[in-house]
């Protein structure tokens, strides 16, 4: 079990007041805070052991480059990489998403090629893919979801025949979970190579590459407690081995003359440029934070958060909701529109009572299209440290600003 009120002292910035109220931060879907422990190890290590990274030979250099490469045995040993080279840190999922496509997907994705995703897409993971296959003039198919925010299984068939699937393991507005072990599967069965995007569920729940079958998994630092601007790919090692890196200059060479240049080793072939040092060892950081917790008992608390959403929030007159209906299927999230009203308006009102949330399209465009809400909608986002008295105060917010709006 979770002790919320233990963690919750771990974080500094929810002793906010935020316009004379206390701080009730339901954003985590889009960004997480940071407890005091990431942000004192990100501090010390700036304090002491400042430098760059593989370059040099002195104290601190080795120092950093330890730090830099322990950070990155953490984070193969929390997703179950089998070797530390098939972790490449980047900026975000995002550069992740398109290290793949730049590296593998221009490589060998040939002109008639099927690529395939699904209309619950990040951007991230749907953008790349579109216009990747707009340039090779391949076929881009789109699996479509059902009413519940489910992927349609009479669909699932246009896995096979690609030559790559790529699909979000669980959504960040439906909050679906996809069985992305039985999709990665599909895909290895029939050749396909698939892609994971985790940024919404490595924060939440256990996860195994190994027993997902992915080929490649991408996430992000800041939506699990560690700072902004480090991502993470994972990637089979005998897939990372043939692909093309897509940066090029420093460290990412081990020869260069006037007629050629030879790539570096695994995972440094990828890793163009001064890395990302203070941030890989925050990532490091909240991973020994992350784990402490466990992480089946963040994804117990998630689903206890996602139920207390759905019977309070979800069953309010006058609100819709989008995604599954039973807890155990989804993360703690809820995107809902607020019925006449427009969104926007709906998370100004909220700020006033120091309710943090996200509101817009969440960066899932086509997703909203496709539930018929153009304009976008909230979405209140819980994590580790939210509790059920402040989604509680959520629904009691909603109910005077209805009120307030409709009279």
């Amino acid at each position: 079990m979770l002790d919320v009120n233990r963690i919750r002292s771990d974080f500094p910035v929810l002793k906010r007041e935020i316009k004379g109220k206390k701080l009730v931060y339901l954003d985590s879907t889009a960004t997480s805070q940071r407890p005091r422990q990431v942000i004192e190890a990100v501090s010390k290590f700036e304090e002491t052991k400042n430098a760059n990274v593989a370059r040099s030979i002195h104290t601190l250099a080795e120092e950093a480059t330890a730090e830099y490469e322990n950070a990155r045995e953490k984070t193969a040993k929390f997703v179950n990489a089998k070797e530390d080279e098939e972790i490449i840190f980047t900026k975000n999922t995002t550069e992740s998403l398109n290290l793949v496509m730049r590296g593998w997907g221009e490589k060998f994705v040939k002109e008639g090629d099927k690529i395939v995703t699904t209309i619950m897409e990040h951007h991230s993971n749907f953008v790349p893919w579109q216009q990747l296959a707009k340039r090779k003039k391949a076929n881009f198919e789109v699996i479509d979801i059902d009413e519940e925010g489910k992927l349609k299984e009479d669909e699932l068939e246009k896995i096979k025949g690609a030559k790559l699937f790529a699909v979000s393991a669980t959504s960040n507005v439906l909050g679906t979970i996809n069985d992305v072990k039985r999709l990665c599967k599909i895909a290895k069965d029939e050749g396909v190579v698939s892609v994971v995007d985790g940024a919404q569920s490595v924060p939440g729940m256990p996860t195994d590459v190994q027993d997902i079958g992915c080929d490649f998994l991408a996430f992000s630092g800041h939506k699990m407690l560690a700072p902004f601007g480090i991502g993470v790919l994972y990637g089979k090692s005998e897939l990372l081995e043939e692909m093309d890196p897509f940066l090029y200059g420093s460290e990412m060479i081990k020869k260069v003359d006037k007629n050629c240049a030879v790539w570096n080793e695994l995972p440094y072939k990828f890793e163009a440029g001064t890395p990302s040092v203070n941030e890989a060892v925050g990532l490091g950081a909240a991973i020994d934070y992350l784990n402490g917790v466990g992480m089946e008992n963040i994804r117990k608390h998630e689903e206890e958060l996602a139920g207390k959403l759905l019977k309070t929030v979800g069953e309010m007159e006058g609100i819709r909701f989008f995604g599954p209906r039973n807890a155990k299927e989804r993360t703690g999230l809820l995107a809902f529109e607020v019925e006449g009203v427009h969104p926007h308006d709906v998370a100004a009102l909220l700020d006033e009572e120091g309710i943090a949330i996200r509101t817009g399209h969440h960066c899932a465009m086509p997703l909203h299209l496709r539930v018929g809400i153009p304009e976008g909608t909230n979405r209140a986002g819980t994590y580790i440290y939210n509790t059920k008295e402040e989604i509680d105060y959520l629904a009691e917010a909603l109910g005077k600003i209805m009120k307030m709006l409709k009279g």
